[in-house]
């Protein structure tokens, strides 16, 4: 079976599993995708809904964010917040000054911001954009190649790779079923493997999981 096969079955079931995939991010506008995802690196969900919750309140436009004084205390509850702070102000500068302070919708000047990778912008363009857009995070990284359908372990590599086998209709709910299943099922350590529902094309299951289980 030739990935791009693969990559299709493997969707279709976890497509069952998960039928109402999405980021777990909340926003309301692009510019509050934009700022909880640089706020996600190395960071939950989680505590970064709680941060925005009261963050979203507060700025509501890219120069509320360059102008603040103390964005660093509003989001110190979150891990390297000094660099997040500096990232975000910046960001939002180039925002007013090359965008009339809205969010761009293509990849170039997304990635173009400061503090804005590969990842961050597809999740922005994919979620917030409805544009087809497949982010590599850690999640997508680990079940793609545990899957065997990138050899590649360079994020922008792994993004390549995927989107090569994927129809680009299927990229952005690709990325969610990756992080659903990967949170679920296919944990960094000890995963579930023998209750997961696409094991049959699993190369870890065939060349990992079940040597140590005959152990």
């Amino acid at each position: 079976m030739d990935r791009k096969e693969k990559a299709a079955k493997v969707l279709d079931i976890l497509e069952k599993e998960f039928p109402d995939p999405r980021t777990a991010l909340e926003f309301k506008n692009p510019l509050e995708l934009l700022i909880a995802t640089i706020l996600s690196a190395q960071a939950t969900d989680k505590l970064v809904n709680k941060v925005t919750e009261t963050l979203f309140r507060k700025y509501r436009t890219a120069k509320d964010y360059g102008a603040s004084q103390t964005l660093e205390d509003d989001i110190s509850s979150i891990n390297f917040y000094r660099n997040k702070a500096k990232n975000i102000k910046a960001c939002c500068a180039r925002l007013i000054n090359e965008h009339g302070g809205k969010v761009p919708d293509t990849l170039e000047e997304l990635t173009e911001l400061p503090g804005v990778g590969r990842k961050t912008a597809n999740i922005v363009l994919g979620n917030a954009f409805g544009k087809d857009a497949l982010a590599v995070d850690t999640h997508v990284k680990r079940v793609s190649q545990r899957l065997g359908l990138t050899d590649a372990d360079d994020p922008d590599r792994i993004e390549a790779d995927l989107t090569s086998v994927i129809p680009p209709k299927r990229w952005t709910k690709t990325t969610h079923l990756f992080i659903l299943h990967g949170r679920k099922t296919c944990k960094a350590v000890n995963p579930d493997c023998e209750h997961c529902p696409i094991q049959a094309y699993s190369i870890y299951y065939k060349e990992v999981f079940s040597k140590k289980k005959r152990r």
